[in-house]
């Protein structure tokens, strides 16, 4: 048989094919096994957890180990390298990420260097001596965009690894690990559970043992999900090839129009041909996702107010679920100094988008 696409995986993948079985793999809520199988403790080993495992690393094409968040994921990644490792990290990426770094630096274990990874001179200078580059691309939430391709080599060059937090991109739209990462992250909280219903990380390793020493850490750490959680992700995974397809549409007719809003000064999206990073997210991404980005020219208080105002969409935190949610990142402390004050950040869900500009251009009108 050929070599199924990334939309059949999403579908097939993990099923057992025998004449008589289930469908879908068994739930197995049990935490603990008697002696002498294959498994014996929940933090060690679960079938419900490797079957959420099994499918996302057919997607990656590596070998994947679930965590109980995306934060719990990163952390082990950072939790894995020498005291005192360099880590070049970019300046924009998800906020409790870059706390994590911030205070891993401050307390001595890591050495971080925060760069702009857009600027690919810039952070291939960086580099030096470090044992772990942490990219994120699309950025979050100023959609920049890194050239992994070229970081990648950069980084086996002066003898580093190089992880990647493609959250945004999904393993449909962007595969991290053909374009030469190690590893690949994603909290699959976002769009591979994509219902905001269920906490859960991934870590997909393109070498198996590397693979086999974060399952190992997992064991130690305890930071192991649930079955639930797990047959939520791998539920979700089902249906993300067309909840994806969905959501860009949408998200690319709503970067349209609020680019021809006169209230909009600026509109983030790679799939506009002036996003700074339009060409580079064609090159190495399928598609340019469903997160649009957009500052208002009347300020902070114009952000809050479009947020107050929408009813049909969510002023709420988090993304890729499929409903649409938008939030003023500058409200967090964490990001007032990267992200402009008039920024909202919109995730795009897959409603019908005549009902979702309808919502938006009224709350922009309102204020």
């Amino acid at each position: 048989m050929n070599t199924p696409h990334p939309e059949t995986i999403c579908v097939e993948a993990g099923r057992d094919r025998a004449a008589g079985e289930p469908v879908n793999p068994a739930l197995h809520f049990s935490t603990t096994y008697r002696q002498g199988g294959a498994y014996e403790y929940i933090r060690e080993r679960s079938p419900s957890i490797e079957a959420f495992e099994h499918v996302v690393g057919a997607l990656e094409g590596g070998y994947a180990v679930a965590f109980s968040s995306g934060m719990a994921a990163a952390a082990s990644l950072f939790d894995g390298l020498r005291p005192g490792a360099r880590v070049v990290a970019p300046e924009v990426c998800y906020a409790g990420v870059r706390e994590l770094l911030a205070a891993r630096s401050a307390a001595g274990a890591l050495e971080v260097a925060f760069v702009d990874q857009t600027d690919t001179e810039a952070t291939i200078e960086a580099i030096g001596e470090a044992e772990l580059v942490w990219a994120e691309t699309p950025n979050n939430p100023l959609l920049g965009i890194t050239d992994l391709a070229t970081l990648a080599a950069a980084a086996h060059e002066r003898g580093a690894r190089i992880a990647v937090d493609a959250t945004l991109a999904t393993p449909l739209l962007q595969n991290s690990l053909e374009l030469g990462a190690d590893l690949v992250v994603h909290s699959a909280t976002k769009y591979l559970a994509g219902h905001a219903d269920a906490l859960l990380g991934v870590v997909v390793a393109a070498d198996e043992a590397e693979g086999r020493r974060l399952a190992d850490r997992r064991t130690i750490t305890g930071a192991v999900p649930g079955p639930f959680e797990t047959f939520l992700g791998l539920r979700g995974i089902r249906t993300l090839a067309l909840r994806v397809r969905r959501a860009q549409e949408n998200a690319g007719e709503l970067a349209r129009r609020l680019s021809e809003q006169p209230a909009v000064s600026r509109v983030r999206y790679p799939g506009l041909a002036e996003h700074p990073g339009h060409e580079l997210a064609a090159r190495q991404m399928s598609g340019p996702g469903s997160i649009v980005a957009f500052e208002l020219d009347a300020g902070a208080e114009a952000a809050d107010a479009v947020c107050a105002h929408v009813h049909r969409i969510a002023n709420a935190t988090s993304l890729g679920g499929v409903e649409t949610l938008i939030e003023r990142r500058g409200r967090y402390p964490a990001e007032q100094t990267r992200v402009p004050p008039n920024l909202l950040r919109l995730s795009v869900g897959c409603e019908h988008v005549d009902d979702l500009w309808a919502d938006l251009e009224g709350a922009l009108g309102a204020v």
